[in-house]
């Protein structure tokens, strides 16, 4: 069942990986050249600083979803499913389905 292409594209989507990377890093080293140019040390100094706090305040908003989608979402489904289970004759399977998307529509028009 292994396909002999897989280590073929593997290799393929390095390699474009790669080619992404190494294009954003001189997009960034043509950048730090400018900023230095017009604005010196103290500019470079700020715009590190600028993107470091962008940086937080972005990883804080995705903590901030993840920590909702378990609390409004994962810890209800598995609750409501495991009660399901003890009280229906259905099985846990064909109820944590139903209670995720009963959830995540709690959860999407909770905003």
């Amino acid at each position: 069942m292994f396909s002999h292409e897989l280590p073929v594209q593997a290799q393929g989507v390095l390699e474009k990986a790669y080619k992404l990377f190494d294009g954003f890093s001189g997009t960034m080293a043509s950048l730090q050249e400018l900023i230095v140019k017009y604005f010196g040390d103290n500019g470079l100094i700020a715009a590190y600083i600028v993107a470091g706090v962008l940086a937080l305040i972005i990883a804080m908003h995705l903590i901030k979803i993840v920590l909702h989608a378990i609390k409004y979402l994962i810890v209800p489904s598995v609750a409501v499913a495991l009660l399901g289970t003890m009280f229906t004759s259905y099985s846990f399977a064909f109820l944590f389905p139903v209670s995720v998307i009963l959830f995540a529509l709690v959860l999407l028009f909770k905003g």
